[in-house]
């Protein structure tokens, strides 16, 4: 694909990536992503703003057949997705400055062996004049990297974000046209990647209402014209309260959970609950990584294995410790065969989670009408505590 003009002097670079669909060996990618760099040309000099995954280092090369300078490449995250072709630009460019935060330099000449004298560190809220623009560099650390910064393009009012904002999707829309996919998109991106830094990701949202931005330009997915839609959204996500929602992650090897995950879930709905119920069996992770974003209560449904939760159980409560959601509230329904120690080898697995225990429900074998009946109390008891909490319902 070729640049994209986005204003005068400043077009996208980048490449989409249609069929990638692991992201770090970890991350699903169902739609696919994008490695997006930009070039920005002043009356002085030139910027080129991240590359790309060493992969589609062609792609880029190629974008940058007709730009005869580049003096600075800014950095504003180490990690190879968009640093990895920073050899590669230096190469051709060798008057060119990687401009980086200070943590960032020590990253990026241990990850890609760059000398120490093609850097140019920035200080935080420095300015890199390029004659008629300027790019304001703020750090924004641990957004997602301690190393992180974002940059605001004057007088163009264009938010070059990086990580921030982004969104795992390949599309042939440079901007966010189809805001209800690119919601659903970046929601899970939010989810998978970015969760675990609520706080910082609070204080730099603070940070940059200060600015006039009119532009939002992330590094994955497509360009914000209208930065209000995913401001409001990282709001809401990052600082807003819990929602009035179960997220119900579970697996069943006999269908005695699955009896009791359906007994669950009919009580939470006629108390007025909503719920996400996710089955571990081959599931989409980042679905519940997404559930987790809103919900106030996880409840997880598991069988007994060798006196444990079923692996498929354990490694969702290690993904809701690593994520930090706001939950508030935390149960585990399930069955065993003759015993074990369930509750006690899940509740050493989310030692992040700052949430109240409610009691679970157990059953050997089949539930029973005793069994049901302390499911629907569970169902009561959840919707209390959420009414309690004055929670709005899942939008």
């Amino acid at each position: 694909m070729r640049r994209r003009k986005i204003a005068d002097r400043i077009h996208w670079l980048g490449a989409v990536d249609w069929d990638r669909r692991l992201f770090d060996a970890l991350i699903p990618l169902p739609d696919g992503t994008s490695y997006n760099a930009y070039l920005v040309e002043g009356s002085e000099r030139t910027a080129l703003l991240d590359t790309v995954d060493p992969s589609m280092e062609p792609v880029l090369l190629a974008q940058l057949e007709a730009t005869t300078r580049v003096d600075y490449v800014v950095a504003h995250h180490a990690e190879q997705d968009h640093s990895g072709a920073i050899p590669m630009v230096l190469g051709r460019y060798p008057e060119a400055k990687v401009v980086c935060t200070p943590k960032a330099k020590g990253m990026l000449v241990e990850h890609l062996g760059l000398a120490d004298d093609r850097f140019h560190v920035a200080e935080d809220g420095q300015e890199l004049s390029l004659g008629d623009k300027t790019l304001k560099l703020i750090h924004a650390p641990w957004v997602h990297w301690p190393e992180t910064m974002v940059s605001y393009l004057e007088p163009d009012g264009i938010l070059f974000s990086c990580d921030f904002f982004g969104s795992h999707l390949a599309t042939s829309e440079l901007y966010a046209t189809d805001e209800a996919r690119v919601y659903e998109a970046a929601k899970r991106y939010y989810a998978e990647i970015m969760m675990p830094f609520r706080k910082p990701i609070e204080r730099n949202l603070a940070r940059l209402g200060s600015l006039a931005i009119r532009t939002i330009a992330p590094s994955h997915g497509p360009i914000y014209g209208r930065p209000a839609f995913i401001l409001d959204a990282y709001r809401d996500w990052a600082s807003g309260e819990p929602k009035n929602l179960v997220a119900l992650p579970y697996v069943s090897m006999h269908g005695s959970t699955k009896k009791m995950v359906d007994a669950l879930v009919a009580a939470l709905v006629e108390r007025g609950v909503g719920v996400q119920q996710i089955d571990l069996a081959g599931a989409d992770l980042g679905k519940l990584a997404m559930a987790l974003v809103d919900a106030a209560t996880i409840v997880i449904g598991t069988p007994t294995v060798l006196g444990g939760p079923h692996p498929a159980a354990a490694y969702a409560a290690f993904l809701a410790n690593a994520v930090r959601p706001k939950a508030r509230f935390l149960s585990i329904v399930g069955s065993y065969g003759w015993g074990g120690k369930v509750v006690e080898a899940l509740g050493a697995l989310v030692p992040s989670l700052k949430v109240e225990l409610l009691g679970p429900v157990l059953t050997r074998g089949l539930p029973t009408e005793r069994d049901v009946a302390a499911l629907v109390e569970l169902a009561s008891l959840i919707a209390r505590r959420h009414e309690e909490l004055c929670l709005r319902p899942i939008s």
